[in-house]
């Protein structure tokens, strides 16, 4: 979502810092998985080779994954459903019961929020965060109810002025830019959040009426948009449309309807989709945050229709983006924008790898790996962005999130403010934090899957199955997986061998090793599995270096898949951040206040030429994670953590690692 297209101004009210202490208790008894599908079409067999597990058949146990989503839920329990519904029912001639909120909320995106937050919301329940969740989905559903009643005709929206620029568009009226439509601040974007919070609803909560005031909701954009030429449509797709594409999919997915799928199409945006088709990455100039959702509709649709362009779309976007267009946090983009191919090596700055980018190709991963589940580098990717992009964008103190997360080395995080920010990556913030549970493990038929190294238990109820995960990973090496099983049953447990682990990567079965010289993948232990087995795993991590796709002029440091930052204080900042959204600047912009800032001066690294970066980054004693330059940095040497450990300071994450020999 961009930022640049600002027509109005509000200057921000002071903000303080609210806060709530909540009870949240997560169940370790995950809910049962065979469930009737909520989906009338399913795709073929040959284009879905795997699935997720339902959220409500995984539980996280203690770990920073665990602790974020109970800041998360802390922070979603903090928020009042009165202001968030304000805009509608003010759209629909209804009095609100609540001011708007600031930011985002009250500059034009008016509404944007209220969708992010009840598929939060919706999720967090599935995920064992309580019943106060599911009542807070029930009560706004029940007025959005209210409000599309109030309108009569299907529409319901937050969207200023929405039932005007609808019109207009329905009659042929269209003027369009690619932030902007008929004068308002994208409201096909805006309103892809409602559609997505009313499908998450249904999905995971089983709120009927959410599906009823979707289905409404679609009905009438299907006879909005009926009357549009192809010409037409096409102009009016110029703004930023969220991924209506895939939401609409997903109602035909649901209804069986075949018009939401027609109008699904109509929102393929050919001038992206051709070159994808052609594998031609003319990305260059564009809105990273654009594209992305409109891929997610294509790789959804290929689900649905089996259409092999829609897939060529999808991989080659993913690839080409992943390959060429990522920083070593999983992030992408600069000022919210795609650069030319081999120059990402020169766009580090202030305001790099937009949280909202990651979280959406995050969701691109996943419709990919199921395609392929054994294809190593989709699960490594995401497990790169989710520690390093996700987890390091939520504020520890606050469960408030990043809008960017500034690469340029000397500068820091700013945190969103707790009424008056309301960016898009607040609302996308809202979601990340309660599905950390969606993708640790894939299923089929005779495959479970163990793709992510995160304590948690998932239940496999066709099976008979649960498996339980204890690791302390990454501040340990190892994980240990324990089935408890109601009776003596065969399956094949697939175990992710990452491209960051050594070669002493070691896999034992109830205390005999297992052969992992097979350079696959995947570990594959097919067997008759019993109550109590145990599966240890060793994955050892080291140190090492990571250029840029296009340079090695500048280095970062990981540590198996976790990305080091080094700390360099708070000079300069005098306590002010990590905050946005003080008074008299314009809610649009107020997360660049200290983006302003100085950045200071950071130490260069002068290791001896072909000297291996263990001699000169050495362990902090007593502190798994934490490490320090020795005897190479100019003009001093620097403690190394994990960046999302470092929050409230400057740090660095690209080094000019010089060479004392030359």
């Amino acid at each position: 979502m961009s930022v640049i297209s600002s027509h109005q101004g509000l200057k921000i009210l002071g903000a303080g810092i609210l806060s709530f202490i909540i009870l949240f208790h997560v169940s370790c008894s995950p809910q049962q998985e065979s469930k009737p599908s909520k989906f009338k079409i399913q795709p073929e067999d040959n284009i879905i080779s795997v699935q997720q597990f339902d959220l409500s058949n995984v539980r996280l146990l203690d770990s920073p994954f665990k602790a974020a989503m109970k800041r998360d839920g802390e922070y979603l329990l903090s928020l009042e459903p009165a202001r968030l519904l304000a805009p509608y029912l003010e759209e629909a001639g209804l009095n609100p019961k609540a001011e708007h909120y600031g930011g985002w909320e009250s500059t034009g995106l008016d509404g944007h929020s209220l969708g992010h937050y009840i598929t939060a919301c919706s999720m967090m329940f599935a995920a064992g965060g309580g019943d106060q969740f599911q009542q807070r989905v029930d009560t706004i559903v029940s007025e959005l109810e209210r409000a599309q009643n109030a309108i009569g005709t299907g529409y319901i929206g937050g969207v200023p002025n929405g039932q005007k620029v609808f019109n207009e568009i329905s009659n042929g009226n269209i003027d369009s830019h690619p932030f902007e439509l008929n004068g308002e601040w994208v409201p096909w974007y805006n309103l892809h959040k409602l559609f997505a919070g009313l499908r998450d609803a249904y999905l995971y909560t089983n709120n009927e009426t959410a599906l009823q005031v979707l289905t409404k909701l679609s009905d009438w954009a299907v006879e909005t948009l009926e009357p549009l030429s192809e010409e037409q449509f096409d102009e009016m797709i110029i703004a930023e449309f969220g991924g209506m594409n895939e939401v609409l999919a997903d109602v035909y997915a649901i209804t069986g309807g075949q018009k939401y799928l027609e109008l699904a199409k109509r929102f393929n945006d050919e001038r992206i989709f051709d070159p994808l088709k052609k594998r031609e990455d003319k990305l260059a100039g564009l809105h990273a945050n654009t594209q992305i959702p409109k891929v997610i509709g294509a790789a959804r649709e290929y689900e649905l229709t089996g259409s092999d362009s829609l897939k060529q779309v999808a991989t080659f976007f993913w690839n080409t983006v992943i390959n060429n267009r990522t920083y070593v946090n999983g992030g992408n983009s600069l000022d919210e924008h795609f650069g030319e191919l081999g120059e990402l090596h020169e766009r580090l700055g202030k305001t790099t790898s937009e949280s909202c980018n990651t979280y959406n190709m995050l969701k691109l991963t996943e419709h990919l790996m199921k395609w392929d589940p054994t294809n190593l580098a989709y699960a490594d990717y995401y497990e790169r962005a989710l520690y390093n992009h996700i987890l390091a964008s939520q504020d520890p103190k606050t469960g408030r999130v990043c809008y960017f997360m500034p690469l340029s080395s000397g500068h820091f995080k700013t945190f969103s403010s707790p009424e008056n920010s309301f960016w898009c990556c607040v609302g996308s913030g809202m979601e990340n934090h309660t599905k950390y549970g969606k993708n640790i493990y894939l299923h089929n038929a005779s495959d479970l899957i163990v793709n992510l190294f995160i304590p948690s238990e998932v239940q496999w109820e066709s099976k008979g199955i649960t498996l339980r995960q204890v690791t302390e990973f990454p501040e340990n090496e190892s994980t240990t997986l324990t089935v408890q099983a109601d009776n003596p049953t065969q399956f094949n447990m697939k175990i992710r061998k990452p491209s960051w682990t050594t070669d002493e990567f070691a896999v034992s079965v109830n205390g005999e090793p297992i052969d992992v010289s097979d350079p696959q993948n995947y570990v594959e232990l097919n067997r008759e599995w019993q109550d109590g087995d145990q599966v240890e795993v060793v994955l050892p991590m080291d140190l090492h270096l990571e250029s840029f796709p296009d340079s090695n002029q500048q280095k970062a440091i990981m540590y198996g898949p976790v990305l080091l930052a080094g700390k360099l204080g708070s000079e300069g900042m005098d306590g002010q951040i990590p905050y946005a959204g003080f008074e008299g600047f314009d809610g649009r912009w107020d997360h660049r206040r200290y983006l302003d800032l100085p950045v200071v001066d950071v130490p260069t690294l002068n290791p001896s030429r072909e000297e291996p970066i263990s001699n000169w980054v050495v362990p902090v004693e007593d502190s798994s994670l934490l490490f320090k330059t020795k005897g190479v940095g100019q003009p001093q040497d620097v403690e190394l953590a994990p960046y999302y450990q470092i929050n409230h300071q400057r740090y660095a994450i690209y080094w000019n690692i010089g060479n004392k020999d030359n």
